[in-house]
């Protein structure tokens, strides 16, 4: 994923932290000006909802417009085109499949 949020401030003339931070107590976000840092000078490791919520309300914009997919880069360095579904692995299945053999397990409490 791709985090635009300084595209997305500098498109409503938001061009340093301190600025931001004025333009989330304007929405009631009151974050620290370290997380507020952090937040503008790299891609975080994650992000609350309810955070990504007040963002977008502050910036006037969407998710979409803070989070962009990139496409992955495979082993060779070569860009990957096709769709995968959730969870899938390369060269394993797309659905679970159900064990065979083992121990069975005994049915939920009534």
């Amino acid at each position: 994923m791709k985090w635009n949020l300084r595209w997305a401030a500098a498109k409503r003339d938001i061009w340093r932290p301190s600025d931001l931070l004025k333009a989330f107590e304007e929405v009631g976000f009151t974050p620290s000006l370290s997380k507020v840092a952090a937040l503008w000078s790299g891609k975080p490791i994650s992000v609350r909802l309810d955070d990504l919520d007040k963002i977008c309300a502050a910036l006037g914009c969407t998710v979409a417009d803070l989070l962009e997919a990139e496409p992955l880069v495979t082993a060779d360095g070569q860009q990957e085109q096709t769709q995968r579904a959730v969870g899938h692995q390369a060269g394993g299945p797309v659905r679970p499949t159900p064990r065979r053999g083992g121990p069975r397990r005994s049915l939920p409490p009534n």
